[in-house]
């Protein structure tokens, strides 16, 4: 890296080279974003599908928003690899985007962060002064326990041949209004000067907020609370839908009279809580709050109520399918969405999947239309259903995802293919008396049977 006050003059004109490990659903309009803000861009995969894709041109994801702004074969200042070792030589700036997932014993994975890490410093020119900016969620003081043993080990110092920071995504794939570059940026490392400087590249990158906020573990802590925070107060609301029904109350009709002070945050029950993101970043903070010896007990307790809301719901959905007179081990459920958001073809820990498991464990045959999925997104045991026109024969339509296309569904002609015209509205969008006009009955997660 140049002196700071000189990498700064060169991030506000574009003459810096910026390196992005890992093209996924972050990594890819990152890198977008920053040749669109007029760097010189290098992306590495480890997927040569991934990688091929890029370089033709073509999108990867499954975020519909990238489809078209993907750079055309030949762009100037656009490199593509499948090689680290080819990359980082060429870069000034590396940032890390890779995934890290919890395991299934629901355990911090950080092992694509340590090998990324590994073959970023593998590739990095001694006495370069290289940043690497780690952006993937993590929990705080992951980027120093994971990235200095390597450093060391490779003989490489802090300062000299390269510095390190931390700086997370934030921007929502399938929300063209908070993307890579409509969203504020926090900035943590050990040095101060860096830091400042890794401000004015960002600044280029977003029209929003970027600030320095010290050592890396607070900007590490700050990304992982906002979605601890969505969990707990999305878990709130889960476990009133599965307490007011009982009541015989509507759980919606309680948010919506509470909405009514000015310090009420509205939030929505639902099936569950899946993407990348919420179901797996407070499984971080709890590892966190363990290794210190903290008890995390609201944490815990909220990841478990949203953790439970797909076998809740298959319950609801087995006990109104035998009210109806479904004979028990012939019924049919058709899920309507699987990935895990709207308008996202997704499905890394949708709630679809814990729902049609617990639904097969009890003898139900589970459908799923995704109009965003192809038939390889699918867990064994699920009948694909290509052409929703084509379903016939189910007994109750369940509404996963609220994608457009479901929303839009021609319900009567829905109702009359049903075997059994039961239709359970799992996001409370649907409109449940114009369902009932259309030959359905209509049940929602918190609402009273």
């Amino acid at each position: 890296m140049a002196h700071p006050a000189d990498f700064a003059v060169s991030a506000a004109t574009g003459d810096l080279t910026i390196g992005i490990i890992g093209l996924g659903y972050v990594g890819l309009p990152t890198a977008i974003g920053f040749h669109d803000a007029g760097f010189n861009v290098w992306g590495v995969d480890v997927s040569q599908r991934t990688v091929d894709m890029v370089k033709a041109g073509e999108n990867p994801t499954g975020d519909p928003d990238v489809d078209d702004i993907v750079p055309a074969p030949g762009t100037e200042r656009w490199h593509i690899t499948n090689s680290a070792a080819e990359a980082v030589p060429h870069c000034d700036v590396v940032l890390v985007t890779v995934p890290t997932p919890i395991t299934h014993d629901l355990k911090p994975d950080l092992s694509y962060v340590a090998g990324a890490g590994r073959d970023v410093f593998q590739a990095i020119p001694k006495g370069s002064n290289t940043i690497v900016v780690l952006e993937s969620t993590v929990y705080p003081g992951v980027t120093a326990q994971t990235w200095m043993p390597i450093i060391e080990e490779l003989g490489l110092k802090i300062g000299e041949d390269l510095e390190i920071a931390y700086c997370p995504e934030r921007f929502n794939p399938g929300d063209p209004a908070h993307g890579v570059r409509q969203v504020a940026r926090v900035i943590g490392c050990s040095n101060p000067e860096v830091g400042d400087a890794l401000v004015a590249l960002y600044q280029r990158l977003t029209t929003e907020d970027v600030r320095y906020v010290g050592k890396l573990e607070v900007a590490e802590a700050a990304k992982v609370i906002e979605n601890v925070q969505r969990d707990i107060n999305i878990a709130l609301v889960n476990e009133l839908a599965r307490i007011f029904p009982a009541l015989d109350v509507d759980v919606e009709d309680v948010l919506s009279a509470a909405a009514t002070k000015w310090n009420f945050h509205r939030y929505t029950p639902g099936v569950g809580v899946g993407g990348h993101c919420i179901p797996v970043d407070p499984y971080y903070m709890i590892q966190r709050a363990a290794d210190v010896g903290v008890p995390a007990g609201l944490i815990t307790a909220a990841r478990a109520v949203n953790r439970s809301m797909p076998s809740h719901v298959a319950g609801v959905l087995s006990d109104l399918m035998w009210n109806a007179g479904v004979p028990a081990g012939e019924a049919k459920v058709l899920l309507l969405g699987w990935s895990y958001k709207a308008e996202v073809g997704d499905p890394r820990e949708t709630p679809a999947e814990p729902l049609a498991e617990t639904l097969m464990a009890k003898g139900i045959t589970v459908g799923a239309w995704d109009p965003h999925l192809d038939e390889g997104s699918y867990p064994v045991g699920v009948e694909v259903v290509t052409d929703i026109t084509a379903a016939q024969g189910y007994d109750m339509a369940v509404l996963v995802t609220a994608h457009k296309a479901c929303l839009a569904l021609d319900w009567a002609s829905l109702a009359k293919q049903m075997r059994t015209p039961l239709v359970y509205d799992g996001r409370r969008v649907l409109d449940l008396d114009e369902l009932k006009s259309s030959g359905w009955n209509a049940y929602a997660v918190g609402r009273p049977v």
